[in-house]
């Protein structure tokens, strides 16, 4: 089973030695996020403030900042194992009768039987705020630029008008008075499309903001996920187990019952947009202002000993260099089934989840490359990827010195880059114009004759077989 709760998270990251505990008295205000950046940068343990400078609630971070933490929040072992769960889901064959059918139950039956199940009474609202006070939350100010204080963990909940499926998408909040922030949303994100459709009915639009709960939610809302599979079920699905949902107290909405904190409230759709930001983002780099909906809080819900969740961004590697590796291995699956031909693929740290992607195909026909590049281009937040390097199969591409020196010896810059104009992520600061411009793509692959190589490519040096097996069989004395 799964981990339900925050301190549930907590408690199995204290076993295996991989918390850190701060006594002393810090500061949210850029303190913290100096703390935390160097235990990111020598990928060091989680870390619990427990005395925040004008707040009694605790402050926990960098939670998913390793392989194993990321691996030990899932309830896993190994994240290449749920990559091989997912590829032989999704590889299932229709079982050809009855019997088959039966036979095959017992391994895949129980992975469809977990979802969200509603409870009258939860953690979550053993304290009821009335009277909306964001002060007494240690929300972080990260970087010295930051407009002010931003929640950066935040599960914000939104439903389709339409359909009234729920949405669980991580977009930062910048607080901007004692019961009002901002909500950043990007025009791509689906909180974004629900906003505008309320825009459209002439409707308020409730959201709850989830801080805390299960730490598979919380992965979950970071996920590109496909639009038929929602954060919740996709959530249920890592934990193997369900999730309990309770009915918010001020809007019509339903949050996670072993959240740690939740702020209810709405934004108006005919209201003003209003500016927010600088913020210092992912990309090492400040997004600078702009003009975003207004959140209103109309109540504040938590446990009695609530914790709250953070995280800082910037210059990588950083926590969500972490989220992003899990994301990149587990949704490897499922993009072998729109592009089958792909191997492996790699968002380097770097490359901060949009700038690179570097991918091994198998390649059956001349300029098949260009045309995995034109697919990756069509699918979802793929849409937003800068530059796309396609190499052979053989090549390793979690490795960058090897995907490099392929990329050097086998790239005739003329020839084989392909520019296109599309979307990009609006936090790209490069492009002449915000939310799109160029994009280009790389075919690194070894050149055919018919795609225009001139002459014979060299063979590449490898020993032979006999001889490594020979040396490999002396080694151990070999220096003696």
């Amino acid at each position: 089973m799964g981990i339900h709760n925050l301190s549930e998270f907590i408690k199995v990251l204290e076993a295996e030695n991989e918390v850190l505990h701060v006594k002393k008295e810090i500061s949210p205000i850029l303190e913290m996020s100096e703390v935390v950046d160097r235990l990111c940068k020598e990928r060091g343990k989680a870390v619990i403030f427990d005395n925040p400078a004008g707040s009694d609630i605790p402050v926990a971070m960098n939670l998913f900042g390793s392989d194993r933490r990321m691996a030990l929040s899932l309830g896993i072992s190994d994240i290449e194992h749920l990559a091989a769960e997912i590829q032989d889901i999704i590889t299932i064959k229709p079982p050809k009768g009855l019997v088959e059918g039966i036979k095959l139950f017992p391994k895949y039956g129980k992975l469809f039987s977990y979802h969200t199940k509603t409870v009258k009474k939860a953690p979550c609202q053993e304290i009821v705020e009335d009277k909306v006070d964001l002060s007494k939350i240690p929300v972080l100010q990260c970087w010295p630029e930051d407009a002010g204080p931003f929640i950066t963990l935040p599960i914000v909940i939104t439903k389709d008008p339409e359909t009234e499926r729920l949405n669980g998408g991580m977009y930062r909040l910048q607080v901007f008075d004692e019961n009002s922030t901002g909500m950043h949303w990007h025009k791509h994100h689906d909180g974004a499309v629900h906003y505008r459709k309320y825009k459209r009915l002439g409707q308020r639009m409730e959201i709850a903001v989830v801080l805390g709960g299960p730490p598979s939610l919380i992965f979950s809302a970071t996920a590109p996920l496909p639009p038929f599979v929602d954060e919740f079920t996709f959530a249920c699905f890592l934990m193997k187990d369900s999730i309990k949902m309770v009915q918010c107290k001020t809007v019509d909405l339903q949050v996670p019952a072993e959240a740690e904190i939740v702020l209810e409230g709405y934004v108006d759709p005919e209201e003003d947009l209003r500016l927010e930001g600088p913020f210092g983002d992912h990309t090492g780099y400040y997004s600078m202002e702009d003009y975003f909906p207004v959140f209103h809080v109309t109540a504040i819900t938590r446990r009695s000993q609530a914790i709250y969740p953070s995280i800082i961004v910037g210059k990588p590697p950083m926590e969500d260099t972490y989220m992003g590796k899990v994301t990149e291995r587990i949704f490897l699956p499922m993009l072998r089934l729109l592009i089958p031909e792909i191997v492996d693929m790699s968002f380097p740290s770097f490359g901060v989840f949009h700038n690179f992607v570097f991918v091994s195909i198998k390649k059956d026909y001349p300029y098949h490359a260009k045309k995995v590049m034109s697919g990756l281009w069509g699918l979802g937040q793929m849409m937003l990827t800068k530059f796309i390097v396609i190499v052979d199969e053989d090549v390793d591409v979690q490795n960058m010195e090897e995907v490099m020196w392929k990329f050097g010896n086998n790239v005739d810059p003329r020839r084989d880059t392909l520019m296109i104009d599309g979307p990009l992520d609006q936090l790209d600061h490069s492009s002449p114009y915000s939310l799109g411009g160029a994009k280009m793509g790389f075919d690194a692959t070894t050149r055919w004759k018919d795609e225009g190589a001139m002459r014979d490519y060299p063979p590449e040096m490898i020993m032979s077989e006999s001889v490594k097996n020979k040396i490999d069989s002396m080694w151990a004395t070999l220096f003696e």
